[in-house]
This record gives C-alpha cells, sequence and structure tokens, in this order.
C-alpha cells in the first residue's frame, strides 16, 4: 500500500462508527438529564446526587482518605 494511499473504506466505517456512538452518548446523556430532572422535582438536589455518583465510583481507601484530609482541612481553618 502506497504510505500516501488512503482506504475510504475503512476510513468512513470507522467514521460512521464514532458518529453512531457520539449520537448514542447524546441520547443517554439526555436520559440521565431527565433522571435528574426527575429526581429534582420529587425534592432531591440532583447537585448532591452527582457529588454522590462521583463518591461511589471511588476507591473505598481513596475515599475515606480523601475525607480524612479534608476534616483536616476543615478543622485547620476553624469549619469543622
Amino acid at each position: 500500500m502506497d504510505s500516501n494511499a488512503v482506504d475510504g473504506g475503512h476510513l468512513k466505517a470507522f467514521i460512521e462508527r464514532i458518529e453512531k456512538l457520539e449520537e448514542e452518548k447524546r441520547a443517554l446523556a439526555d436520559d440521565v438529564k431527565d433522571v435528574y430532572g426527575e429526581a429534582k422535582s420529587m425534592g432531591f438536589d440532583p447537585k448532591i446526587m452527582r457529588k454522590i455518583i462521583s463518591l461511589r465510583r471511588q476507591d473505598k481507601g481513596k475515599r475515606e482518605e480523601e475525607e480524612e484530609i479534608l476534616g483536616l482541612y476543615l478543622s485547620a481553618l476553624g469549619m469543622e
């Protein structure tokens, strides 16, 4: 294969796959947004829910270490 040649068929297939995945990603993001809206309408705080989801993704040990450091810093600032 010539180093300047481009396989248009393969390139098109990759581009179309990426476009399809990007479309699916947008649809999922819209679904997530709808769920947050539904939760908010029932009195839940979406900002706090996002924080909880972020915390649940973390390793337990890492989360505990960050909480300990946060507590230490808050205490040093007289905020605890």
